[in-house]
């Protein structure tokens, strides 16, 4: 079972070898993380769980160390004499994998690149050793699945425990945002310091619920580091419950350090978090369908055919006469919890109408962008759709003619060519707008390119 659960940062600095006295500027923490060690010892657990952003990172696979013994040093921070050695709880390891993959959520130890032990696991054990050296290992990376999968995971991961009956602990490593001072590594942007008022409210109160809402714009913005670590962690408090103790935060060097510690109350069947948030976001998605427009609802119930049927429906009867008279681009967009789930369009008309193109565009988004698999059944419910109606390119001669709101950009160098939609979140500058656009289309940064500009009806 899970005894005890913790959220810490991993500067390397706090370790006194690296810091060379700048650890003295966040003494707050350094207190904390030795009354997280104590606690830890404390629960004697059997096994400890650490999940990090550092270790191995894929776009949608969770991985988990494989092996008996994971090593590293701090060679990179230039303290190579102090090294951390684990033995790892292999047969945790393994039937979490096999629990996870059964559950639909894709993990395990394949695709292993580096063995040695990140920074992200090796502060925070750096800690614990001074208090507790019986104990095995399990090392866990994020992905880049929505929150609700890594809560997901979490979920397993105290299946897991429950069915090996082990005394674990759960350690989510990861620093808050890293944009809180202009002279900080990363910058600052407001997005910075709203991020640690907020995730330090919500995991200050053991609020895990919460997590969820963070929209994926806004964390990225904010130059967040620990948030699916946090996540992961409250899935194995997932109906449980746990008193919250915020033990420290500070961020003097532009980055946020938070710790928190949660004391484990017993079973809580109102702490389902993730049901909580499933029922909302299906409510949310039945409001949005009822608001509609007619482009949008050609777009899901041509999704909806095809994944049910693999049929392409034939253009219906009774659309509004532009959508039969009218040719134009279009793209179509699908999002699941936040996340882009498909993508395709056409930045002039190649079809007989506009309907013709959604229809078209609607079936290859959820089929056969080869970013994603094809969309599954049991997604269609989860499922955010917008369409773009595109007006007619008109070249430009330099950026100053472009508008991230209001303009898309195409952008072409000989054969290679790529369009970027305006309005899109996270994207605020009009070099990330061309930069972005260079990139889909294969272009390199500093190439010069040809740039055309359209405007958009963006229908949801």
């Amino acid at each position: 079972m899970i005894t005890g659960a913790f959220m810490v940062p991993h500067p390397p600095l706090i370790i006194p070898e690296i810091g060379r006295g700048e650890e003295g500027h966040i003494q707050n923490t350094v207190r904390a993380y030795h009354e997280v060690g104590s606690r830890i010892a404390g629960l004697k657990p059997e096994t400890i769980v650490l999940i990090s952003p550092h270790q191995i990172m894929y776009a949608d696979y969770f991985h988990i160390s494989p092996g008996n013994i994971g090593k590293g040093d701090f060679g990179q921070f230039r303290a190579g004499q102090v090294e951390i050695e684990v033995t790892y709880d292999k047969e945790f390891a393994e039937n979490l994998g096999r629990l996870a993959m059964a559950g639909g959520i894709p993990a395990g130890a394949a695709g292993e690149r580096d063995k040695r032990l990140d920074h992200g696991t090796m502060v925070p054990l750096y800690f614990v050793n001074q208090y507790l050296q019986e104990y095995r290992l399990v090392r866990i990376g994020l992905s880049g699945l929505s929150l609700a999968a890594h809560y997901e995971l979490g979920r397993r991961i105290r299946e897991t425990a429950e069915v090996l009956e082990r005394n674990v602990v759960v350690i989510a490593s990861g620093d808050l945002s890293h944009r809180l001072a202009a002279e900080g590594p990363y910058g600052y942007k407001e997005e910075g310091p709203e991020y640690d008022r907020r995730i330090m409210e919500v995991m200050g109160s053991g609020d895990f619920g919460k997590l969820l809402e963070f929209s994926e714009d806004f964390c990225e913005k904010a130059g967040e580091c620990g948030h699916r670590s946090f996540t992961i962690m409250a899935g194995a408090l997932d109906r449980t419950g746990v008193k919250a103790h915020r033990l420290s935060y500070e961020g003097p060097f532009g980055v946020g350090y938070g710790i928190c510690a949660y004391e484990i109350q017993g079973r809580n069947p109102e702490r389902n978090f993730m049901d909580q948030y499933e029922e909302k976001e299906r409510k949310r998605i039945r409001e949005l369908r009822l608001r509609e427009d007619v482009y949008v609802q050609l777009a899901r119930q041509t999704i909806e055919e095809y994944v049910l049927t693999k049929r392409k429906r034939k253009i219906p009867e009774g659309l509004p006469d532009e959508m039969y008279e009218s040719r134009a681009g279009v793209f179509v967009s699908i999002k699941k919890e936040g996340q882009l789930r498909g993508c395709i369009g056409t930045i002039q008309a190649v079809r007989g109408s506009v309907a013709e193109e959604i229809i078209e565009n609607a079936v290859s988004a959820a089929s056969s962008d080869p970013r994603f698999s094809p969309i599954e059944p049991e997604e269609l419910e989860k499922l955010t759709i917008s369409v773009d109606v595109l007006g007619e390119t008109q070249k430009i001669d330099s950026p100053d003619q472009l508008d991230v709101k209001r303009y898309g950009v195409v952008v072409t160098k000989g054969y290679r060519r790529g369009l970027l939609l305006p309005n899109l979140n996270g994207i605020d500058t009009v070099e990330e707008q061309i930069r972005i656009a260079k990139q889909k289309a294969g272009i390199r940064e500093q190439e010069e390119v040809e740039l055309e500009r359209f405007e958009v009806i963006r229908h949801y």
